[in-house]
């Protein structure tokens, strides 16, 4: 962003004729002269940088202008996100010299401080995205999503049997442990169809440190807390119902016993999580979703391109944008 900044910068100084500059017979200011008297104007090469680079840069500009304005109160969440992400990133590179590398290879980036401006602007789009997105959400789309996917929290206990396999094993290996982890769980749950208490038998065999020394409870939750294996196995139990098969997940095998269950909340104390979920689904399902949610944005404040030619660029450049994405959405 600094880096384009920079560039239109130069380009403005240059217009207004600061610093040392030549003429043309014409008047226009000269950049470039040759022995033999020619030169190039600065108007020529305004018209070429226009025409070949300003679009891009242009909208860099005016999103910023009008986004630190919209989002003034989130403008510091936007610079620590920029150093955070930074951060993580660095983590991933033996020095600052090769991650410096990685940033202008990829990004066109050559200092940390232009990468950070870069990925604090394109929070700022995403924070206009997904405001757009909210405002898409209609009442009978809440009303329906709460009919049909909302529900009471739930109590659970469980055991977990983790797949203990190390880092180089090979495929042979790691199917036996997978195998042996099943195996294990299965085990387990003959031994609840003994009637042995489920949790005694957590506090013995689960691998969940954090769970186990209270019988495996956990506290009540609700879909999207956990994955989604887990979730939607626990939610198919009857209170006192334990699991018949392992559940499967990242985390190894699970013994699930469903201990208590909640009534749903009502519609309006639902509303701002079920807009975010609608919203979220929206952003994920429509691509072409933040280019319209910035286009309009652009539009509700006003914003004019003076320069005919510009403004020519700027619409062949959204709509070329706004084809791409819907084509590679189809596919």
């Amino acid at each position: 962003m600094k880096k384009k900044i920079i560039v239109m910068g130069l380009m403005s100084l240059m217009l207004c004729g600061c610093g040392k500059v030549s003429k043309l017979s014409n008047g226009d200011d000269a950049v470039v002269s040759f022995d033999d008297d020619s030169k190039i104007s600065i108007n020529s090469l305004y018209d070429e940088m226009k025409d070949r680079y300003a679009v891009a840069i242009l909208i860099d500009m005016i999103d910023e202008e009008i986004l630190n304005k919209v989002y003034k109160d989130e403008l510091s969440d936007a610079t620590d996100y920029a150093k955070e992400t930074v951060k993580a990133l660095k983590a991933n590179y033996d020095s600052e010299d090769e991650f410096l590398n990685a940033i202008n290879s990829y990004y066109g980036y050559s200092t940390i401080e232009e990468f950070e401006d870069y990925l604090k602007l394109n929070h700022l789009r995403d924070l206009a995205t997904e405001d757009y997105a909210k405002n898409q959400i209609t009442d009978k789309q809440i009303e329906s999503y709460y009919e049909s996917d909302v529900v009471g929290d739930i109590e659970a206990s469980q055991i977990l049997i983790t797949v203990d396999v190390k880092d180089d094993a090979t495929e042979d290996e790691k199917t036996e442990a997978e195998e042996k982890a099943k195996k294990q769980a299965e085990d387990i749950i003959k031994k609840l169809d003994d009637g042995e208490d489920f949790s005694k038998l957590a506090k013995e065999y689960s691998k969940d440190d954090t769970t186990k020394d209270n019988g495996g409870a956990l506290e009540k939750f609700n879909k999207g807390d956990y994955e989604e294996t887990f979730t939607d196995a626990a939610y198919k139990l009857k209170v006192n119902e334990y699991t018949k098969e392992p559940v499967k997940t990242s985390n190894g095998y699970y013994i699930i016993l469903k201990t208590k269950e909640y009534d749903k909340a009502s519609l309006e104390d639902s509303k701002e999580k079920i807009i975010e979920d609608l919203s979220n689904e929206l952003i994920e399902n429509d691509r072409t979703i933040s280019i319209t949610a910035l286009t309009e944005l652009r539009k509700e404040k006003g914003m004019n391109i003076e320069d005919d030619k510009l403004k020519s660029q700027y619409n062949k450049y959204i709509n070329t944008l706004y084809n791409y994405y819907m084509t590679t959405q189809s596919e």
